[in-house]
């Protein structure tokens, strides 16, 4: 239904038979009572009588009037605006966001139409964000996902050529079986990120020792060490518990891990450093890889997001985010430190268990 044709159906009552009469009749008696109280001795009431209807006439006018400036104030006061918000939650319906409600009064004279327009534009703004969040994110799944399909598409065709002789078959197998992998490993990071972003922590009766989930996280990458000839240094206390649940946590160290072998020329080193404090264990993950600038530095949390896109075939851009939103779920805090051929540190500050 267009604007004109909801205006025209809206039902607006700003004058009332029923009002005028109400409010005349009121008129009418309170005029008289002064009369009523102290006339009866003066004649006055024969006086009244014989312009009765010059007195009704006067008052009808009276009460039109009062009537007129009543309904104006409504429509001014009321219908104008909440017609204004109405047609403007229509607009945010059919997908506009760009709606935005002007305020009826200055800041020193606002009301609660004017906060009720406030949070109006808030809501929108906040629409509006979800929405292009939205529209990004089909975008680069979307974009994610062809990539290694169309990899596996056409190395599998490849494959089918009866001119490919057994050793170029296994690299073009290795090729698809690697793709495959890609695409597992997205599918389960972005079913790993909705379930974060949809559920609330439920912490475990009991803590764990995180120096223990951390050695073994950091042994679980021992082959990689080895194939690109890295040198770790790792410091770890013997001991340190936390409450939180284990799985979402082994998240955090073995993004962050992956991360520093990724970016990580061949003999290279990465340090692991795991204290606490009185109340927080911190753990750093230093590398010497070839660092990020300013700009990455800032993005380098978001969904997709890939600073250096020659490693972009060795991750999809959800390992940073999922670290991001598991420490964030924690309550922890989440610090990256780096200069472009300096190397990174990522630092994860989370609540210690105190007894």
């Amino acid at each position: 239904m267009s604007l004109k044709k909801r205006k025209k159906n809206r039902k607006i009552s700003r004058f009332s038979w029923v009002e005028f009469i109400l409010f005349f009749t009121c008129l009418v008696i309170f005029s008289a009572l002064p009369a009523i109280m102290y006339g009866y001795d003066t004649g006055i009431f024969e006086i009244a009588g014989k312009y009765l209807g010059w007195y009704l006439l006067y008052w009808a006018i009276m009460t039109a009037l009062f009537c007129a400036y009543t309904a104006f104030e409504k429509y001014r006061t009321f219908d104008k605006p909440l017609n204004q918000l109405s047609d403007a939650t229509k607009k945010v319906a059919e997908g506009d966001f760009s709606v935005y409600l002007k305020p009826v009064h200055t800041i020193d004279k606002a009301d609660y139409i004017d906060q009720m327009f406030a949070d109006f534009n808030r809501m929108v703004k906040e629409l509006g964000s979800l929405e292009t969040l939205k529209t990004d994110f089909v975008s680069n799944v979307s974009h994610e996902i062809k990539t290694p399909l169309s990899i596996i598409q056409n190395y599998a065709t490849a494959l089918q050529s009866t001119q490919v002789d057994e050793k170029m078959k296994q690299e073009y197998l290795q090729t698809i079986i690697q793709a495959s992998q890609n695409l597992s490993s997205l599918v389960t990071n972005i079913l790993s990120l909705n379930k974060l972003e949809n559920q609330g922590i439920i912490l475990p009766a009991e803590p764990y020792n995180v120096c223990e989930q951390l050695t073994e996280c950091i042994l679980s990458f021992d082959s990689l060490f080895t194939k690109k000839k890295l040198t770790i240094e790792a410091e770890i206390e013997d001991c340190a518990f936390i409450r939180a649940d284990e799985h979402l946590i082994e998240i955090i160290w073995r993004n962050l891990l992956s991360n520093a072998v990724k970016f990580t020329p061949e003999e290279g080193s990465i340090a692991i450093k795991q204290y606490s404090t009185d109340n927080q264990i911190i753990v750093e993950v230093k590398d010497s890889g070839m660092g990020m600038d300013e700009a990455t530095r800032k993005r380098i949390f978001e969904k997709f997001y890939q600073g250096d896109t020659s490693h972009s075939k060795d991750g999809n851009g959800l390992g940073m985010a999922l670290v991001a939103r598991v420490v964030d779920m924690m309550d922890g805090t989440l610090k990256v430190e780096s200069k472009l051929d300096q190397g990174t540190t990522f630092t994860v500050c989370l609540n210690a268990y105190l007894n």
